[in-house]
């Protein structure tokens, strides 16, 4: 697992140097197959993964509940324990839903957030900012890494507004 993040004093890999971003894998039924996914982590991580993300879009989070995806997180914290650091993907077009999301996912004990730029709505880059800025507050001492990803958004953070942002201790 890659050491704690200090704030103010990123690593250059502050997640781990081969970061996983994990499929979340169904049943039969469309339900999360929660084992499936506990033995999956342990497979990635025990292949050489130090980090994976979790509820991202590889992870289908478009199509998961709130509560899947806590559920998701908390079998696999549970399968790989300390040996890998978990992201957490916590990010909505909603910005009390990304509150309340990243809020969770600390509570849960994750080693970090993946923070999606809000999909849909195209928010202009001032809304952005207020955007991250909030989310970041939600969770002052989890580490934050921002995905920008505007085939899947219709929306992209500038660089202008990603060095604003570098004033979040939490940022990396």
């Amino acid at each position: 697992m890659a050491a704690p993040l200090q704030p103010g004093a990123a690593s250059p890999a502050p997640f781990g140097r081969v970061i996983t971003a994990m499929v979340t894998p169904f049943a039969a039924d469309g339900s999360v197959d929660l084992e499936l996914a506990a033995r999956l982590a342990s497979h990635l991580v025990d292949h050489g993964s130090d980090g994976l993300v979790l509820c991202g879009t590889t992870g289908e989070s478009p199509t998961l509940s709130w509560d899947e995806q806590h559920q998701l997180f908390s079998a696999v914290k549970v399968a790989v324990g300390g040996r890998a650091s978990l992201l957490a993907g916590t990010g909505s077009n909603c910005t009390a839903e990304a509150v309340e999301a990243i809020a969770e996912a600390a509570a849960l004990g994750a080693d970090g957030a993946l923070v999606v730029v809000p999909y849909y709505n195209k928010p202009p880059q001032a809304g952005l900012e207020a955007h991250f800025r909030a989310v970041a507050a939600a969770a002052p001492t989890l580490p934050l890494m921002l995905y920008n990803i505007p085939g899947r958004t219709g929306c992209s953070i500038s660089p202008e507004t990603t060095a604003r942002l570098m004033d979040l201790p939490n940022l990396v």
